[in-house]
């Protein structure tokens, strides 16, 4: 059995990187924390919402790196002489990444009652039909 490349298949031309885009998302490392949900807002608009209790707005970076959206967290474990019987709230960090279209744009971010809310926005493109001329060779 052979393997299907989609950049290989002659009606997608162009679409060589696609391959490399579905590899690179696999292998984004992401372990399932913190849980989040993707909610279309509009039909030109998305949120995306991360479960960040113990994180203060100073612990949370949000950036866009090579047409992916990362969020990174980071607790500080003050250890500020508590003695605890059981610790099940760990100081964790986590890089949590997103890929993102062309087009797509990172709106505001709003941090509430433990939530994370990161606004994204698609453009609609214009509709251009160009006519392409044939010229006699």
């Amino acid at each position: 059995m052979t393997k299907f490349a989609l950049g290989t298949h002659p009606f997608l031309l162009g679409f060589e990187q696609l391959e490399r885009l579905v590899e690179r998302t696999a292998k984004s490392g992401n372990d399932g924390y913190p849980p989040y949900n993707i909610e279309q807002t509009s039909d030109h608009s998305y949120r995306i919402t991360l479960a960040v209790a113990g994180f203060a707005e100073n612990d949370l970076a949000i950036t866009v790196e090579d047409n992916s959206l990362v969020i990174r967290g980071r607790q500080t474990d003050e250890d500020d002489g508590r003695i605890f019987l059981h610790r099940g709230i760990a100081a964790r960090q986590f890089q949590r990444s997103f890929v993102l279209a062309d087009g797509v744009d990172v709106g505001e971010a709003v941090i509430e009652n433990g939530l994370l809310h990161v606004d994204l926005s698609r453009a609609v493109p214009e509709r251009i039909v160009h006519t392409i001329n044939i010229r006699k060779g």
